[in-house]
């Protein structure tokens, strides 16, 4: 690599990382606007019964994974007042998007990435980011965001075993990035054989098991009710599902109903049931297509990427929830995809930022009680955005070119790694 090259990617992520921190702080200022509707009093809640020794699942209930719970309690430990919790919570959760746009520079520098599409992929986060506003610093999505982008990181430096182990560590602190480990599991076999996927797979595991087998033995009931709370969540009001029933609500005045329940507000009745019913189909349909194709092809570092980016899609665009915080889940893993589809990908993942923020959190409440008919059609509009970019990272074509070329010039294949030593809206 050429000196002039080299100190432009540095630049470019420097500049990058630099911006992200800055958007932090400005949206934990005020000056972007204020939060709207706020998780942190629910979190300092769980944060204060942590700090006066109680025991999560136990002691009192807690919807949320065992990972999870240290951003609860670090504030709680911190300051007593509501106002100082907001303060360090936010402060950590900058924290986290500055360290989320480090490592997908660590990732674009190992898929040998151009300083124009490293500074794409950073403008496309940092804009993201901040098209969604200032709620994002209230929720906790942006730290399993930024450790299943350390994962993503430490595969791509062929660390295998330590970005299963990374990814456990995400999914013990927030579900989803579990639709990323058979991608892991798929790319370990394909390259080291069957011994090594599986080596990951149990590292993956076990980090997760860690992270539950205590407060299973010490409360099996509350932590299953935990896990059931997450998944057998209803059809909420932003999903993919009751957009759809809401635009047949206005259109051909399709009768609807709403109730609070499992930490959002979502859609009741039969149809409601069927649309879960089907989209969730739907999901898990597209998650076994992805996983399977992946493992059918060829398992380089910018497939595996675009697959990844797909698999969360798949997760936020199908699910029965679709809470406004979930786009910063796709924050580290869209902009990593090359060529124009990464480009036309990215160009999709911003503007479903903005339609997001056209609603939430200023009309969120008129789209729940009075189902308001322009938000619901921003909810339709954000929505298909998100199907649309499920397609396109799964089409074929497009980046194709790249990814073998990338794959070709990184041959041959590295020797195994060591071993390590709203949810809510």
């Amino acid at each position: 690599m050429s000196t002039a090259r080299e100190s432009a990617l540095r630049g470019v992520a420097l500049a990058g990382v630099v911006a992200a921190l800055a958007a932090g702080l400005l949206l934990a200022s005020g000056r972007a606007g204020e939060p709207g509707i706020s998780d942190t009093p629910v979190y300092q809640r769980y944060g204060e019964r942590i700090a006066a020794g109680g025991v999560p699942y136990r002691d009192f209930r807690v919807e949320y994974p065992p990972g999870a719970l240290p951003a609860f309690a670090i504030p709680a430990l911190a300051t007593s007042t509501p106002s100082g919790y907001d303060a360090v919570f936010a402060g950590l959760m900058v924290a986290c998007l500055a360290t989320l746009a480090a490592l997908v520079v660590v990732s674009l520098r190992f898929l040998v990435a151009s300083p124009l599409r490293l500074g794409g992929a950073l403008t496309s986060l940092v804009a993201g980011a901040m098209l969604l506003g200032p709620f994002t610093l209230t929720r906790f999505d942006l730290l399993p965001a930024a450790i299943t982008a350390g994962a993503v990181a430490a595969v791509l430096a062929g660390r295998g075993r330590l970005g299963g182990a990374a990814l456990g560590a995400a999914i013990a602190t927030k579900l989803y990035p579990a639709v990323l480990l058979p991608l892991l599991v798929a790319r370990a076999w394909r390259r080291h054989g069957r011994a090594e996927a599986l080596r990951v797979l149990g590292i993956a595991l076990g980090v997760v098991a860690l992270a539950y087998v205590p407060f299973v033995l010490l409360s099996p009931a509350g932590s299953a009710r935990s896990v059931w709370q997450q998944a057998g969540r209803p059809l909420q009001i932003e999903s993919l599902g009751s957009a759809v029933l809401l635009a047949f609500h206005h259109a051909f005045a399709m009768p609807l109903d709403w109730a609070s329940g499992h930490g959002s507000q979502n859609l009741t009745g039969t149809v409601a049931a069927v649309a879960s019913t089907v989209t969730t189909i739907a999901g898990a349909a597209a998650l076994a297509w992805i996983w399977a194709a992946f493992a059918r092809g060829e398992v380089g570092d910018e497939r595996f990427v675009r697959f990844a980016a797909a698999a969360a899609v798949a997760f936020v665009a199908f699910g029965k929830v679709l809470s406004p915080q979930f786009l910063v889940w796709l924050l580290p893993l869209v902009p990593l995809v090359a060529g124009i589809r990464g480009m036309v990908a990215s160009a999709l993942l911003v503007p479903a930022c903005a339609l997001t923020r056209l609603w939430f959190p200023g009309n969120y409440w008129a789209l729940v009680k009075q189902f308001d008919e322009q938000s619901s059609w921003l909810v339709l509009a954000r929505d298909l955005v998100l199907v649309v970019l499920f397609f396109l990272l799964v089409s074929p074509g497009g980046s194709g070119s790249s990814e073998s070329s990338t794959a070709t010039a990184r041959a041959p294949a590295r020797s195994p790694s060591r071993a390590p030593s709203p949810g809510r809206t």
